[in-house]
Parts: C-alpha cells; structure tokens; sequence
C-alpha cells in the first residue's frame, strides 16, 4: 500500500475495527485503503478497488470532485453533510463525509463516511406515521360534522317528499335524499375501511397476481407487467382481500400514469409497471424494530408527481389527475397501516416508485 509501513502497522488494525468508513485516497484519488465497514457501505472489496479512481466507487458532483482535488493540492480540511452518492450497482446513497489530509509524501486524504439514509429514513417515516395519525384525527371530526346534518336534511326531504303530491316537485326532493346519499358515501371512503381486518396466512404474490390479473384486463393488454419476486418471502397474517384493495389503488395510479406518458418515451418503451419483492431482516418501520419486513416496490414509467404534490399524495382529496377523487392513497395508507406497515413514494420524471414495507411475524 502507500500508507508507511509505520503508519500501516500503527493504524490499520484500528481503522479495521471501527464501525465508520474510512477511505484513503492518493494521488488522482485513486484509492489507497478501504476498511471493512467501507467495503460493506459500498458492496466491494478493497482487492478489487485497490489503485482505482475514487470516480469508479462512488460518483458524486464535479463540483465535489474538484473540492477533493483542492484538499490533496492544499492541504484544507472540510466537511460536507448529506452528499448524494451513487454507487457502482446504481444504488443512492446519503451521507456526511469529512476529509482530512495526511501528512505524508506525497500528501494522501482520509475520508470519513457516515451514511445517513437510515436516520433520514426513520425521521421521514415518523413524519409519514404522525402524517397519517393527524389526518385519521381530522378527517373523523369532519366527517362527524358533516355525517350529522346530512341525516337531518336527508330525513326532512323524505318527510317532504311524502307531503308533496305534485310529480314534478317529488323531482327536487328525490335529488336532495340523492346528493345527501352521495356525500354521506364520500365521507365514509373518506374514514376508509371500518371492518376488522379478517386476518388469515397470505402470500403476498397471489395477492399482487390478482392485481396484476385485474389491471392486464383493465388495459387489455396495453400495459407491460416486470415481475421480480424473491421466492423466499414466507405467508404473514394478513387481510388479503383489503391487501388487494390497498395494491390494486397504488397500481390502477400507476397505470393510469404510464398510459398519460407514452408518447413521451424517447426510446418507445411501452407503458411499463414493474412489481418487486425482497425480504428485509431486523428492519425498522417507525419506531419499531421487526425481525423480518416483506418490502414491495410498485414502479411505474410514467411522467413522474411534481415534487409540489409528493409530499401530500397521502391526504384525502389529494390528485394529480382532474378526474382523480384523492381517496385511493389515503385509503390504501389506512389498509397498510392497518398492517402495521408503511407506504412510501419517490419520484422523478420516467420512474415513480410506490415502496410498501409489511411485517412478517404477527404485531400486537
């Protein structure tokens, strides 16, 4: 290596054992050193990066590269706080990161790495739990506002109705019992589903086969289905039938978000949905640790949700499209909250990714 033997005889038992990444880049950064828990951040081994350009690990900004170049130049110290990284495998990663230059000849730089995706993870899905809790809270009260004189207005157009013997009249009684009908339906797929769930062992495939069975009928055969499955996934207790209500909201949203972006796509791709399942072990959903999560990505190739909307997709009476009612989400959020899981989006312009996360093992 470049490191001195004293520096290397010194140090590298130390630096093996840290929980940190540590990198050392030399000269054209090219890589000096990896330690074990860098190796394990970004899914290589320090054989086969050994003498690589840092570039070739992780690719960061231009204007981040020419800072690591000042700092090997100038001998400066910095330190930058939730860099955008991506890795080789494509994977994103978030980080802070300090560098320190080494007094050695010639000069080599030690980066520290501190990935900060799963703390921004825990705090975006406390924010998504409490989100969620806080609209349950506001939408109950207003429904019991609203519920409440729709029955009085509902019940005296009927007494009215009954009054009135003139035909054409009984016509504007029967629209008032309908239009009270009609909000009072709302207001209830507002609440989302009341029913217990009826929880029995369910295999997360046949639950999104049937969606996929349901919406290749819908597009009659428009529509492109990727199905990448980890057969390992175990049956966990689950409703399937409101599994399938909660999946099939997601997916008809991103069908209908292809469809509106296929002439768009500059390489003729057709409008593509791509279902994925993984197995996570000892995840953390909200503040509770689980031994294993069945994750499931639902991922479309539409235009993208403006990044003005992605925050609030999960409210009532939130859409995208004109013809869009805002319930789907917010009651498929209801569904999976029901299940102790959690439903998250991210998007850009030729890719939104719907992520659910589901416990395997029952919660109290």
């Amino acid at each position: 290596m470049a490191l001195s033997k004293a520096s290397t005889s010194s140090y590298k038992s130390i630096l093996d054992s840290l929980s940190t990444a540590v990198l050392v880049l030399g000269e054209n950064l090219r890589v000096r050193y990896f330690n074990p828990a860098a190796e394990s951040l970004f899914e290589t081994s320090m054989t086969r990066c050994f003498n690589q350009p840092f570039s070739s690990i992780l690719t960061d900004s231009e204007d981040a590269l020419e800072t690591l170049y000042a700092a090997l130049e100038n001998g400066q110290s910095y330190t930058r706080r939730e860099a955008a990284f991506t890795l080789s495998s494509g994977y994103r990663l978030t980080a802070d990161y300090s560098v320190t230059p080494v007094s050695l000849e010639p000069t080599e730089l030690l980066m520290e790495i501190q990935p900060r995706d799963r703390l921004l993870r825990i705090t975006r899905e406390e924010d998504i739990i409490s989100q969620q809790e806080t609209t349950r809270i506001l939408v109950r009260g207003m429904a019991h506002e609203i519920k409440n004189p729709l029955g009085g207005i509902r019940g005296a157009a009927q007494l009215l109705d009954r009054e009135l013997n003139d035909e054409d009249q009984r016509e504007y009684t029967r629209v008032i019992i309908d239009e009270a009908d009609r909000l009072r339906s709302l207001v209830d797929r507002m609440l989302g589903p009341n029913k217990a769930l009826k929880l029995a062992p369910t295999n997360i495939h046949e639950v999104l086969e049937r969606v996929g069975t349901l919406l290749e009928a819908e597009s009659k055969g428009r529509l492109r289905f990727r199905r990448d499955y980890d057969p390992s996934i175990p049956e966990f207790p689950g409703d399937k039938e409101q599994l399938i209500q909660a999946f099939l909201n997601i997916a008809r949203n991103a069908m209908e978000a292809a469809f509106e972006n296929q002439s768009g796509h500059s390489d003729g791709e057709p409008p593509t949905i791509t279902f994925r399942t993984r197995a996570l072990r000892q995840f953390t959903i909200g503040n509770r640790r689980h031994r294993l999560v069945c994750r499931v990505n639902v991922i479309d190739n539409g235009p993208g949700i403006p990044p003005e909307l992605l925050q609030n997709i999960f409210y009532p009476m939130i859409s995208g499209r004109a013809s869009g009612t805002g319930l789907g989400l917010s009651i498929t959020q209801s569904i999976i909250g029901q299940h102790h899981g959690l439903v998250e989006c991210d998007s850009e312009p030729g890719q939104t990714d719907f992520t659910i996360f589901l416990p395997l093992e029952d919660t109290p």
